[in-house]
């Protein structure tokens, strides 16, 4: 007999504390059914199949959003436990990024809040999707980290540094000439330490900002909850939270108000989505670091059209 509960855990994400091994053994003390992924496995496709009413996955930022598309296909609670790096929408939704094992409570006495997605084509998203300089950034990051290199993050942003990118592109048929475009999925404070912070995840509406100058402080933003952004490409590259991908053009960015069902621990109390805790000095100062890799990309952004993934996109998309 299966349980009602049903925790993947991604055993390449996290510090080894706790172990993921660990955390499968916590989730299982409290009656949760717990698998460690393995190479080539599908975690959306595990997630569908376990006929649960509450789907989990340890994991970092990129790990979340393909089981939290499956719980909504599947009208099950979605449950975060923060395992990976950064954990964005963890942090977002009030959790503790560094303790993945008190978020399990969740998955036997959490409280439900229902908080927005956004959906890129057929993709579903948690944080946010960019274009430009970040994208490249991520896509030559995964590359580095394929072939095994250390110190990837360092190598791909010294190689997005040296030369001149300008991302021609419209959006919602306005042209826009950009170095950077990013979409939220609710809006983000861009211009404090705490590079990212929502303050909330259930207003209902994208905020999409354009970065034209020099630095990241010149962003100009709009909100809605649709977007149609296209390129003189006929496919684009671009990171969704924070994963290396390929969009077919023109693409469609859309929000979908309080869809997911988060089940929070019940000590994060009422207003858990809400509740965004102060920075601690790790948290601010990896922040602090983050922000600086990003001035420094846009300080001195790359040469090509970094999002068109063969060479005759990037000559038409360039100046």
């Amino acid at each position: 007999m299966r349980t009602q509960a049903f925790l993947l855990i991604n055993p390449r994400s996290g510090d080894d504390s706790p172990t993921p091994d660990e955390v499968a053994d916590a989730a299982r003390a409290l009656g949760v059914e717990a698998h460690l992924l393995r190479t080539g496995e599908d975690p959306a496709a595990l997630a569908r199949a376990a006929g649960t009413r509450i789907l989990g996955i340890a994991g970092g930022d990129g790990s979340l959003a393909a089981v939290a598309a499956a719980a909504l296909e599947t009208d099950a609670a979605f449950v975060c436990v923060p395992f990976g790096t950064r954990n964005h929408f963890a942090r977002d939704v009030g959790l503790d990024r560094d303790d993945p094992l008190a978020a399990l409570p969740a998955f036997v006495d959490g409280i439900e809040r229902r908080v927005d997605v956004g959906r890129v084509g057929d993709r579903l998203f948690l944080n946010n999707v960019s274009l430009g300089i970040y994208a490249r950034l991520v896509h030559r990051r995964e590359r580095r980290r394929r072939r095994g290199e250390a110190l990837a993050r360092l190598k791909a942003l010294a190689a997005v540094a040296r030369h001149h990118h300008t991302l021609h592109a419209t959006i919602d048929g306005e042209p826009v000439r950009a170095r950077a475009i990013f979409v939220g999925n609710n809006a983000y404070d861009l211009s404090l330490f705490t590079v990212g912070a929502r303050e909330q995840l259930d207003a209902g509406e994208l905020s999409l900002w354009t970065a034209a100058g020099w630095l990241p402080t010149s962003w100009e933003q709009r909100t809605g909850t649709r977007f149609r952004i296209d390129t003189r490409g006929a496919r684009v590259r671009a990171a969704i939270d924070g994963e290396p991908v390929v969009l077919d053009t023109p693409i469609e960015v859309e929000i979908r108000p309080r869809a997911l069902r988060l089940l929070v621990p019940p000590e994060r109390g009422d207003d858990a989505v809400h509740d965004n805790p102060e920075a601690t000095e790790d948290e601010q100062e990896q922040a602090q670091t983050g922000r600086y890799d990003e001035e420094e990309s846009m300080r001195y952004p790359s040469e090509g059209q970094p999002d068109a993934p063969d060479r005759a996109d990037e000559q038409r998309a360039e100046e």
